[in-house]
């Protein structure tokens, strides 16, 4: 592949009506001709048998930038949010062995340890997609990655994101809910086992789709591209994330599987539970899945419609990911942080926050009910 110093007027990127050129997003290879005229375009000639990529001109930074600040803050919210879970968990874990009483709410520890830590990746995950943080703290340290291997990176946040870290998080919440009614924790930590297992398939099907796509030839290139080459007035270029339409459908068939089966979960735990507080924490647990999920499936499904430069696509990923940010912070809540905080007030473990309880003595509210997991 070369670069050529006089573009013919049939390849060049602005001559396109639609603004961009298809390129090749595995092997590219470049070089300057020294008697060539400086120019702010350059042409890449490609493999044609390989992955296309496409050539896109940078739009004004100023709503890349509103997008990508909201999602740096609702990101910095949910890690502080995990900090304070694993907080709670290691509390929780300490007292445990302190106060034996304690030891049967914190059987699921590690599964819940689990959630909060594949909550934590998926965040840190969608700041590592913006190309301001690739740009600013990721790529001054790997100075040597070339256009192709800054490409492959957007595939692994593709498989990572969609195929690992939000369906553990989701297998794992189900997992949690579904031992909820459970007088007894056989598994304990081979929960975790259990729950990474269960985000195999998923896992599998993402990775065959990103990395060999099907059929790539014949389907149009927003089917299967998860990166597009951004280039700017002066020849500077960037490597712009997407999902492509085929992990999204992957994605919305797990998803509609897995709602079946959270709300099978959800109404079992409250035919058996009593407690009025813990009837109203399913309900909003489940009413916010039920609704914030195929908001993060249409939004899914919509993101290809429009190229990564534009600021509409900035819009509609951030709308996705508020949405399973937001199931991100209930998640959180109400199977670890409310269920431990009870545990510990039942325990008389919160006695420096709660003057009137005695250290190693349930205080007059304490209930084993439903293992502490709700």
């Amino acid at each position: 592949m070369r670069l050529l110093s006089s573009p013919s007027p049939l390849s060049l990127p602005f001559d396109n009506p639609n603004g961009f050129l298809p390129l090749s997003s595995s092997r590219l290879i470049s070089s300057r001709s020294p008697a060539s005229s400086p120019s702010p375009f350059e042409l890449l000639l490609t493999d044609p048998t390989s992955k296309p990529t496409v050539i896109l001109p940078i739009l004004p930074p100023i709503a890349d930038g509103v997008s990508d600040f909201a999602t740096i803050w609702f990101v910095f919210g949910i890690l502080l949010l995990s900090l304070f879970a694993f907080a709670f968990i290691f509390h929780l874990r300490i007292r445990s062995r302190q106060l034996p009483h304690l030891q049967n709410f914190n059987s699921l520890w590690a599964v819940r340890l689990l959630l909060v830590l594949f909550a934590s990746l998926w965040a840190i995950n969608e700041v590592i997609r913006l190309p301001f943080i690739r740009r600013k703290y990721l790529y001054p340290f790997l100075p040597s990655l070339s256009l192709n291997q800054q490409a492959e990176i957007c595939k692994v946040h593709v498989v990572l994101s969609l195929g690992f870290f939000e369906p553990g998080f989701l297998i794992t919440l189900l997992f949690l809910v579904n031992e909820s009614i459970k007088t007894q924790n056989p598994f304990r930590t081979w929960g975790v086992a259990l729950v990474c297992l269960a985000c195999s398939p998923i896992l599998l099907l993402q990775s065959f789709f990103v990395f060999f796509s099907p059929l790539e030839a014949q389907l149009p290139t927003f089917m299967h591209a998860t990166s597009y080459l951004s280039t700017d007035h002066f020849g500077n270029k960037s490597v712009l994330c997407t999902y492509p339409l085929f992990s999204c459908v992957v994605f919305g068939v797990f998803s509609i599987a897995y709602s079946l089966a959270f709300l099978l979960s959800c109404w079992r735990v409250v035919a058996f539970v009593i407690n009025k507080k813990i009837r109203v924490r399913l309900n909003m647990l489940a009413t916010s899945f039920m609704i914030l999920l195929p908001v993060q499936i249409l939004c899914l499904g919509l993101s290809p419609l429009w190229q990564p430069a534009e600021p509409i696509h900035g819009y509609v990923v951030l709308a996705m990911d508020l949405a399973v940010a937001w199931c991100v912070v209930i998640g959180e809540v109400i199977l670890v942080i409310r269920p431990i905080a009870d545990a510990l007030a039942a325990g008389g473990a919160f006695c420096p926050w709660s003057p009137g309880c005695r250290p190693g003595l349930p205080n007059s509210s304490g209930k084993t009910m439903n293992n502490g997991n709700l």
